[in-house]
């Protein structure tokens, strides 16, 4: 009894004093902003079409679907061309931003009003990942997802620094931004445009007062309890929305896996030839004839798909074994962006997907990118994260799994 409960001791302190898995929120906020920016880059000289006024899915359509679901979109609050084009070029905005990390948690809160807004303007615009967008950017809300890889870490590092030479760094771009979004979203809610959707305007004010507490209780509070309290309560938050994350990610493959054992094609493993051959899913015939040209082959694929999804989320504690499933899954995706033309559906599996690499796999590669470029980010690595070690040298900000003792007093294996 006392050494579970020591354990569970431990637990609740790591998932207290630490955000976990820095690395994984920073390259699943990478990811999906990086998914929805080449996105609209790509489809801006279709944008009319897909989003806009000359869409078939007209403005009237959108008005009259969005009044009986409440879906929250801020391009039925106009419709002339102006404010549509406005509205598309600060979701691009947005995008890189928070692609690059700065302000994250301010651009990770308009950033999901820029996939918010266009996606439900036209509800049948997507090809599956845009439905994973779509929740993995209300879920981003939550993370600190800017820990590390971000401009807001070097920002961090050079706040920390001045710090330490007995400076005291003064922000005026956070409160002007948090005024001036403030301002804005009280104009809009007085002008009745946030009647709707119930769930998008609350979450809204409650980040834009969060940001207010944290602002007034790191500078007008005499001790730093106040600033303590809320850091664990944002610890919380963040690990919680990476555990959902997570658990996403895990249903979309077990759903998606048990959907295909009852299909009669996954069944005699002749599924995977269809998509091959449909027009529409085959910009490059003849890859896709010299992919299915073997039976044997076809077979083995379809099987192997089911068995991969449907095993994924019994692995996650048996670290080789989830990461052999998970590299296998990223290659698949990386075949169906190519052979199938989906590369933004692709992307934003891949993205998802990436909440599990490990974290050494993910420092590797961030410094691989960082020599390839040169300096793709600041001198000194990381972001600003306290240095907590574990017995044995580890971090305990690093997995976002091992937060929870595992059965029998051990823990997990996450990475």
């Amino acid at each position: 009894m006392n050494r579970l409960r020591s354990e569970l001791s431990r637990a609740t302190a790591r998932v207290t004093d630490t955000a976990l898995g820095p690395y994984q929120t920073a390259v699943i906020r990478i990811g999906f902003s990086l998914t929805w920016l080449l996105f609209l880059l790509r489809e801006f000289p279709h944008r009319h079409e897909l989003y806009g006024p000359d869409g078939p899915w007209s403005w009237g359509l959108a008005e009259q679907l969005v009044a009986t679901n409440d879906a929250f979109t801020v391009l039925l609050w106009s419709d002339s061309r102006g404010w549509f084009e406005a509205v598309y070029a600060l979701a691009v905005l947005w995008s890189l931003l928070l692609l690059l990390g700065w302000r994250t948690r301010t651009m990770s809160v308009l950033f999901m009003v820029g996939v918010l807004t266009l996606q439900n303007r036209s509800v049948f615009m997507g090809d599956g990942g845009d439905n994973v967008l779509h929740l993995m950017s209300v879920y981003l809300v939550f993370t600190r997802c800017g820990r590390v890889w971000s401009l807001d870490a070097r920002r961090e590092r050079r706040a920390a620094a001045a710090r330490a030479r007995g400076e005291r760094p003064h922000d005026r771009v956070g409160p002007a931004l948090w005024g001036a979004l403030g301002l804005l979203l009280a104009l809009a809610t007085l002008a009745g445009r946030m009647d709707g959707d119930r769930f998008v305007p609350a979450l809204l004010w409650t980040v834009w007062l969060a940001q207010a507490l944290w602002w007034l209780a790191g500078r007008r509070a005499g001790t730093r309890q106040p600033r303590i309290l809320l850091d664990v309560v944002t610890n919380i938050v963040h690990n919680g929305a990476l555990l959902v994350i997570m658990a996403e990610a895990c249903l979309i493959y077990a759903t998606a896996g048990w959907y295909k054992v009852q299909g009669t094609r996954w069944q005699d493993g002749t599924a995977v030839y269809y998509p091959l051959h449909l027009e529409y899913f085959s910009p490059w015939p003849a890859l896709a004839d010299l992919l299915s040209a073997s039976g044997t082959m076809v077979m083995l694929v379809t099987y192997a798909t089911v068995a991969v999804q449907v095993a994924f989320p019994f692995t996650l504690f048996n670290r080789r074994v989830k990461n052999a499933l998970l590299a296998f899954m990223i290659l698949e995706h990386a075949v169906i962006a190519v052979v199938l033309g989906l590369p933004f559906f692709s992307l934003a599996m891949i993205a998802a997907d990436a909440v599990f690499l490990p974290t050494a796999f993910l420092r590797r590669l961030g410094g691989l990118v960082a020599r390839a470029g040169g300096r793709l980010r600041p001198r000194g690595g990381g972001a600003f994260v306290p240095d907590q070690r574990r017995p044995g040298g580890r971090r305990a900000d690093e997995d976002p799994v091992e937060a929870v003792p595992a059965p029998g007093g051990g823990h997990g294996s996450h990475t």
